[in-house]
């Protein structure tokens, strides 16, 4: 469900440091999604067969169930409108149960899925945003080095010039991916280092552009217009550009990424999501209130450190994880 398929007319790379072999089949990627979402999956797996164990299939254990979904942080309409699914399926053992509730699940999570397309420009720009904390920095840098791999020449922009150390990050991705960088001293206009980046990276044919952007708390009104001025930098050296608005949340804050993604959603406009730390939480019911929420496509999870923890999402490997024995 990621933005970009390899260029047909470039090998695909390693990262430096990354070990030579092929890309991971996809029983090894589900493996390890599988067992980075062990939280979530004891958490509601675990919860479920507390609650179904030797109990008939009534009232009080479809509120059991929905107490459940909740505290995994599936938010109270979404499970609210499970249960009643259930209910209106007639699911009368556990095991039917098990199948409507994964059944729905799946729904909601495939409802607003966009397919893998081709990107726009050259350079595609894609917008990155999100609160301090979350990401950010490193989700660019794997993005940046998944997409070199592929065959994409990778320019990044260190707008984010109110952090060191978030420049010096990227940086260090940068080299390791084999992309360039345009960076300005801290404390730059970030909108200039945005319109230098697009600027540089038609002048060297790039294909994709990927550029950071301050994160300080979402509730700053200063915060958005800053982002929006970097937006309209871009759009004066690309008139199509950004392309793409990511925004990057961190799962471990549970119900508070809703907030996030209203609020950057009515300043910007996004196009898709990227939901780090899922290995970090046993809540990972978010990624379903999320897109129960929101006609905002989930791009990308993020379940650990190295470059391949950074996936695509995928519904189904997701919802098979999730209820994985």
């Amino acid at each position: 469900m990621g933005w970009f398929k390899p260029k047909d007319d470039a090998p695909a790379r390693k990262p430096e440091g990354e070990a030579a072999d092929e890309a991971p089949p996809r029983r090894r990627v589900f493996a390890r999604l599988r067992e980075r979402l062990s939280r979530t999956r004891r958490s509601l797996s675990d919860g479920l067969a507390r609650v179904l164990t030797g109990k008939k299939i009534d009232a009080g254990v479809l509120d059991q169930i929905e107490e459940l979904l909740i505290t995994s942080d599936i938010g109270v309409q979404t499970a609210t409108a499970l249960i009643g699914r259930i209910s209106a399926a007639g699911a009368s053992t556990a095991e039917d149960l098990r199948s409507v509730l994964r059944e729905e699940i799946l729904s909601i999570l495939t409802r607003h899925a966009r397919p893998a397309r081709a990107p726009g420009g050259p350079p595609h720009v894609i917008l990155v945003v999100g609160v301090n904390g979350v990401g950010k920095t490193t989700t660019i840098g794997k993005l940046a080095a998944r997409l070199a791999a592929n065959g994409q020449k990778v320019l990044i922009a260190a707008a984010d010039t109110f952090r060191a150390a978030a420049v010096e990050q990227l940086t260090i991705w940068a080299e390791r991916a084999g992309a360039d960088i345009v960076r300005h001293p801290n404390g730059a206009d970030p909108a200039a280092v945005a319109f230098d980046a697009v600027d540089t990276a038609l002048a060297r044919g790039a294909d994709v552009v990927i550029v950071d952007t301050a994160g300080r708390l979402h509730t700053k009104v200063n915060l958005m217009e800053e982002i929006k001025k970097v937006k309209r930098s871009i759009a004066k050296k690309l008139p199509e550009a950004p392309h793409d608005i990511l925004l990057v949340l961190d799962a471990t804050t549970g119900q508070n990424a809703i907030s996030q993604v209203r609020l950057f959603h009515e300043a910007l406009e996004l196009t898709g999501i990227a939901l780090t730390k899922l290995d970090g939480t046993a809540k990972g019911g978010i990624v379903i209130a999320i897109c129960q929420a929101f006609d905002i496509p989930l791009r990308y999870i993020g379940i650990g450190e190295s470059i391949e923890d950074l996936q695509d999402f995928d519904p189904q490997q997701f919802v098979d994880a999730l209820f994985a024995s």
